[in-house]
Parts: C-alpha cells; structure tokens; sequence
C-alpha cells in the first residue's frame, strides 16, 4: 500500500523556514515530525476479529437452526444426520468464515481506524511520539532545551513534548493552544500550514520562558522529519 503524500518540497521549505525565525527568538531548538500513523494495530484488528467470531458462535449456540438449515440447504446431501463431528466442524467452518471476512473489511482504512478505541489511539500516539522525541530532541542540546512537535495523521492526534530546561519552565498545560491552533488547520486540510502554526505558537512561549542567549547556536536541523 502507497504511503500517502502530505506534504510537497515547498512545504518542507516553509516549514524549516519557520523552525529557523521561530528559533531566532528564543534558546529553544524544534524539532518537527510528522507520521501518516504511529501503529499499525494489528492486534486491534485481531481482537475484533475474534470477537466476530465468538458473536457467530453464540448466535450458533443459541440459534443452532439457522446455521444447520443454511448447510442443507447449500450441501442438499438427503438424509444425513446430524452428528457430533458435523456440528464441531460447522462451528469451526462459521467461527473461521466470519474472522477472516472481519480481518479482510479492515483492510479498508477507514473502518480499520474507526474501530481503534479513542484512548487507544491515544496511547500509541503518545508512545511514539515520546520515542521520536527522545530519537530527535531529548538531551541533544547543551541547555537541555529541545521540543518535539508531533503530527499523527491517521489518529488525528498532536503531541508536543519538552526537554528537562523547558518543561521545568512551561506546564504541559500551555502547549493547548499550539495543539488548537495546529488542529484548526488540519480540520481544513492544511497539514503544512498547521506545523507553522504550531512551530508559530511555541516559538512564541519559548521566547517567554528560555529567551535567546548571545551565544546561542543551532544545534539541531530545521527539516521535518517525516516518517
């Protein structure tokens, strides 16, 4: 499946452009990340399999003359009794049918993510974001003043983690109205104009909170990382 495109080279161009004026303000160094997904949920996409399947038992269970009607009907074998290895075997032919025809459906994207709990999502988004962060921004810079502002696209989810300097400085309360302003975009369609919008507003808190020093250089790349 083709990873999908979110971005152009001139996007990639503004977006490092407003890292680097976002950075002149303040001894903060961004670092920009944008995923199309931040799990694969394989093991989401197989609990509800299995739990299709354990559904089709109990209606077997509890219905058993609809399954045992529906095999005459397609088998037409006259006269055949219904023994214990028949029924075992219908009930695992129907569990089998019914798991794989519910692994198959979400093949299709848009079901796949709209049956991944919201809190789940959530949870695999922020452990992503926290191993890119400490990948790209955690402990690199000599002040200790890295930050990572994380795009999820699938989830629909952003996440903005601090290095020890700025977090002890900055609630992680206050990123809100980065994420906000990022999210107003994105609701538009406008993924580049939403990482500016967010490199926008933290550079803005982190002229605040870790004002530029004279002697401050930039110690990590500008360019979104796109993974």
């Amino acid at each position: 499946m083709a990873r999908p495109t979110y971005l152009t080279p001139q996007d990639h161009d503004r977006i490092r452009g407003a890292v680097a004026d976002a950075e002149l303000l303040s001894s903060g160094e961004i670092v920009t990340m944008l995923t199309d997904r931040s799990d694969g949920y394989t093991d989401v996409a197989l609990a509800w399999a299995a739990l299709v399947a354990f559904l089709a038992l109990s209606v077997l269970a509890i219905a058993p003359d609809f399954y045992m009607g529906l095999y005459d009907r397609l088998i037409a074998d006259w006269g055949h009794e219904w023994s214990s290895r028949m029924i075992l075997s219908l009930a695992l032919g129907v569990a089998t049918i019914k798991f794989a025809a519910m692994v198959l459906l979400q093949l299709w994207q848009p079901l796949k993510f709209f049956l991944i709990p919201a809190p789940i999502r959530t949870a695999r988004v922020h452990g992503q974001a926290t191993r890119g962060f400490r990948m790209s921004a955690e402990r690199r810079t000599t002040g200790r003043t890295g930050i990572l502002i994380y795009l999820s696209m699938r989830e629909h989810r952003v996440e903005i983690l601090a290095d020890e300097a700025i977090a002890a400085k900055v609630e992680p309360g206050v990123w809100a109205d980065a994420i906000a302003a990022m999210l107003a975009e994105l609701r538009e369609g406008h993924t580049a104009d939403a990482m500016i919008a967010g490199v926008g507003k933290v550079g803005a808190i982190l002229a605040l909170h870790v004002p530029r020093l004279s002697d401050d250089v930039n110690e990590l790349p500008d360019g979104l990382i796109e993974l």
